[in-house]
């Protein structure tokens, strides 16, 4: 399983925050959207932030990523450069003049917007 859903084979590796906010689970779905129309991959930033071997070396070698934060804490950023990968295309939400809460309805414009942003990145 690890090697079939971590394996690059899409145009563009798509890491994105998946945190406890309406902008992690947004910056998750855009990922997720986006893995379906085609765009690019998503990638598991967990196997990134455990260090594991593949996982790592994958991000290394990929030509194309964009990362996706969902606020200024920037873990997934954060768990790149504790890996030592350097990020190629970067994204957060709150940047977007989205608001960080609790609230986890999801809003399709907010989705779109992120979308929209992914692919300008």
């Amino acid at each position: 399983m690890a090697e079939s859903c971590c394996t690059p084979g899409g145009n563009i590796m798509i890491l994105a925050c998946s945190g406890g906010s309406n902008v992690g689970q947004l910056s998750n779905q855009a990922a997720v959207e986006l893995t379906r129309e085609g765009y690019g991959k998503m990638f598991c930033l967990a196997g990134i932030g455990a260090h594991l071997t593949g996982f790592v070396q994958s991000a290394r070698d990929v030509p194309g990523m964009v990362v996706i934060d969902g606020c200024s804490q920037a873990c997934a950023r954060k768990t790149l450069e504790h890996a030592g990968i350097s990020m190629k295309s970067y994204v957060v939400l709150t940047d977007l003049g989205i608001e960080k809460n609790k609230d986890f309805n999801l809003n399709r414009d907010e989705i779109d917007r992120v979308k929209k942003a992914v692919k300008e990145a």
